[in-house]
């Protein structure tokens, strides 16, 4: 999974977003200072938000984990794992692998020293790995489509769970992740998310003072993952139709969610973070641009407008185009000022001209830290237990991307109770028992054309 963008030589500098973001410029202005008056609400007087865990675990507590999903996001995970590991002075070892295709499986014996015979393949892999004797640890990183069976196996299974996001790609998914995160809850497992800017001292700072009044009541936010270039995609390649989805998956919906839901979960999720909410409805749009000719149901390019229950709104615009201009990055604009969040790079700017910006950072890794928070709860039995907040997050995004394929408003109650499904009737009853075989490829949504929300669902499939 992508989560930078293609071209990294095309993200703005700092100076040249200043000067470019129009939430800055027009909270700098009178348009959204004179509206203060009418978004005034109380600002808590504590925030929610914590420092990461970085202090040595006091315990000395094995930790077993395994990888299920071994791309390059799985891959990365088990390495943060054993890094995190490392530093918090914790015997943590990668003890199984899984992953549908066994050319991927077998990586683990080389990547992660896991003996050939607890590296696992097949659709039924991730069972295997979390029966293996031990394991306390699960890494959730296939394609997103899995992720929410997937979830619900490991914590039957009793495991302590790291989940990439998304956590599901439509509203069914979303509810077994939202019960099975109840479930850890009452087993007292923990759980932490791929939301990796949650885990960096630098945006949980900054999202700490602007919910603590440090630009006033917030009124309107703008997030951006805007790519200078195209996902990649790896044309059609295998026997059968699954096996061509999958091999290729960031290009289909069951699979992956569209990007809006795969990529820019992360910048919804920071403006639900500093809202402590989730929006409940939106509007937008987009289109299928430069990916014409290729094969896939995806976009690559949206824009959507949520707004929270309080009348606040957040633009959000996402893109995987070849551009010039490119922007992976959050801001919030208040009654007294602006914040901007940029990889990191974050300041807030008040209507006086001061400025604040993060200092004595050591471990901003948020890759890492998000390992080392889960491994410090587990070791010390502190509460973590992030399934609700980036499942949250994950149902905006989709909320977003069908409101825009739709071309309707879409509401956050009617997304979340749907019925439609985009995969395999095997992949919510019994992914394990899933095989290689036909399933049908959707057309590129078009608004007014397609509508899952329709009764019976508006979803015109490609005529084979």
């Amino acid at each position: 999974m992508q989560d930078h963008p293609a071209n990294p030589s095309n993200a703005v500098s700092r100076r040249h977003f200043l000067k470019n973001s129009t939430i800055a410029a027009s909270a700098a202005g009178t348009g959204f200072l004179a509206g203060c008056a009418r978004h005034k609400q109380a600002i808590a007087a504590t925030a929610a938000a914590a420092a990461p865990a970085v202090a040595r675990a006091q315990a000395k507590q094995p930790i077993n984990a395994v990888i299920i999903g071994l791309g390059g996001r799985g891959s990365g995970a088990g390495r943060d794992f054993m890094e995190a590991s490392k530093a918090l002075g914790v015997e943590g070892k990668i003890v199984a692998v899984a992953d549908i295709f066994p050319d991927k499986a077998i990586t683990g014996k080389d990547n992660f020293g896991v003996p050939e015979d607890k590296c696992f393949s097949g659709f039924d892999a991730f069972q295997k790995a979390l029966a293996v004797p031990g394991v306390n640890y699960a890494i959730l990183a296939t394609p997103p489509g899995f992720r929410a069976s997937h979830f619900k196996a490991a914590i039957e299974a009793g495991k302590n769970v790291f989940m990439e996001k998304p956590v599901a790609v439509d509203g069914p998914g979303c509810r077994v992740v939202y019960a099975a995160g109840e479930e850890a809850t009452k087993k007292n497992l923990k759980v932490a998310a791929g939301t990796q800017r949650r885990h960096r001292p630098s945006y949980i700072e900054a999202v700490k003072r602007v919910q603590d009044g440090a630009i006033g009541d917030v009124i309107a936010l703008r997030v951006y993952w805007v790519n200078g270039g195209p996902i990649w995609h790896r044309g059609d390649q295998g026997a059968t139709e699954i096996e061509k989805q999958v091999r290729n998956w960031y290009h289909y919906i069951w699979l992956c969610g569209d990007h809006i839901c795969e990529q820019h979960v992360h910048n919804i999720d920071i403006s639900n973070w500093i809202m402590k909410a989730h929006p409940v409805k939106c509007w937008g749009m987009g289109a299928r641009q430069q990916l014409e000719g290729k094969s896939g149901e995806i976009w690559d390019n949206f824009s959507v407008e949520f707004q929270y229950a309080n009348g606040v709104r957040v633009q959000g615009s996402c893109g995987q185009i070849k551009r010039a201009w490119s922007s992976v990055s959050e801001a919030a604009a208040g009654c007294t000022g602006v914040a901007e969040f940029y990889d990191g790079r974050n300041f807030i700017k008040s209507a006086d001209g001061k400025m604040w910006r993060p200092t004595g950072i050591t471990e901003d890794n948020g890759y890492v830290n998000e390992h080392r928070d889960l491994i410090n709860a587990i070791v010390n039995d502190t509460a973590l237990n992030e399934a609700k907040q980036v499942t949250d997050s994950t149902l905006t995004a989709i909320m977003g991307r069908e409101a825009a394929y739709s071309g309707s408003e879409v509401d956050w109650d009617t997304v979340l109770n749907s019925n439609f499904t985009y995969g395999p009737d095997l992949l919510y009853k019994d992914c394990a028992k899933m095989e290689w075989g036909a399933f049908r490829t959707l057309q590129p949504p078009m608004p007014s054309m397609h509508d899952i929300f329709k009764d019976p669902p508006m979803v015109p499939v490609v005529k084979v």
